[in-house]
């Protein structure tokens, strides 16, 4: 896909529905859907992935959240099985499919959002990964910067992993998510987080940095000098919507199996396809 283009689609993405009125809206269309199991399927994973994160738990790995690309032929085809060409009550159910189609499949493509929004999850942390991850860090001390609510940090935590989880919070004075933090998360920046615990970690996980805020750079030049040993788990999209273009022109990436095995579980949902990252 073109760069313009994927830019112009991630900006229709972005433009999500309210928080409240999102899963009234998917339990809506599940509904009017119900005789289309392809679709129940992918609505029925957004409502028990959101289900999971209310009630503080890891979600589940999520199905690409687009709808098929033969569905139109598919209910075309199914309404043709239960109604002869120009009955109108087949014409009115074709009618009510084709409106709710577009609107459903915006949904459905702004679940990131909502989590942004409601949670304040931007990297989608599941349950597999963490699992992955732990096994990746296997006890070793790690320190996460920039841990946002911390979720990375908690799932770790509960499979009894050694984790520092810092963050600035300065986004709490200005971001309803900041009142959700899910873990303990040590009120210092990425760099003084760093300087801090140079010589008791073996991993620095860094996650979502801000795309086109030069703060990743310098924890790379400061993990060179400082953390010459440890490892840097990046979660991102590369030249994409996370990081700076410097950051990923001077990142040395390393250990390509391990990075493999890191992302069976770390998939992509929507148009942002981040994935975990080893560098040194």
């Amino acid at each position: 896909m073109k760069p313009k283009k994927l830019k112009k689609l991630r900006k229709q993405v972005r433009q999500s529905s309210a928080a409240p009125s999102y899963i009234k809206q998917l339990l809506k269309y599940r509904d009017t859907f119900s005789n289309f199991g392809e679709i129940v399927f992918l609505i029925n994973n957004v409502i028990e992935s959101d289900r999971l994160i209310a009630r503080d738990l890891l979600p589940q790995q999520l199905p690409l959240l687009e709808l098929p690309e033969n569905i139109q032929d598919t209910i075309f085809e199914a309404i043709g099985k239960e109604h002869q060409m120009g009955d109108p009550v087949g014409d009115q159910l074709w009618d009510k499919y084709s409106r709710a189609l577009p609107k459903l499949d915006q949904l459905l493509r702004s679940y990131r959002d909502y989590l942004e929004d409601t949670y304040g999850m931007w990297a989608y942390i599941s349950a597999p990964f963490i699992n992955d991850l732990s096994k990746y860090i296997d006890g070793k001390p790690t320190l996460e910067i920039m841990a946002g609510n911390g979720y990375i940090s908690k799932g770790l935590r509960a499979h009894d992993q050694s984790v520092i989880a810092t963050d600035s919070l300065e986004w709490q004075k200005e971001n309803q998510t900041g009142r959700h933090l899910v873990t303990e998360v040590e009120k210092l920046d990425a760099l003084t987080a760093l300087d801090k615990y140079q010589n008791q970690v073996q991993y620095v996980i860094m996650s979502w940095s801000p795309d086109g805020v030069p703060i990743d750079q310098e924890v790379l030049a400061t993990m060179r000098e400082k953390l010459p040993d440890a490892t840097l788990i990046c979660i991102g999209e590369q030249n994409g919507a996370t990081n700076t273009s410097d950051f990923w022109k001077q990142a040395k990436l390393v250990d390509p199996e391990a990075t493999k095995t890191l992302n069976q579980h770390y998939s992509t949902f929507d148009l942002i396809h981040d994935q975990v990252y080893l560098i040194k």
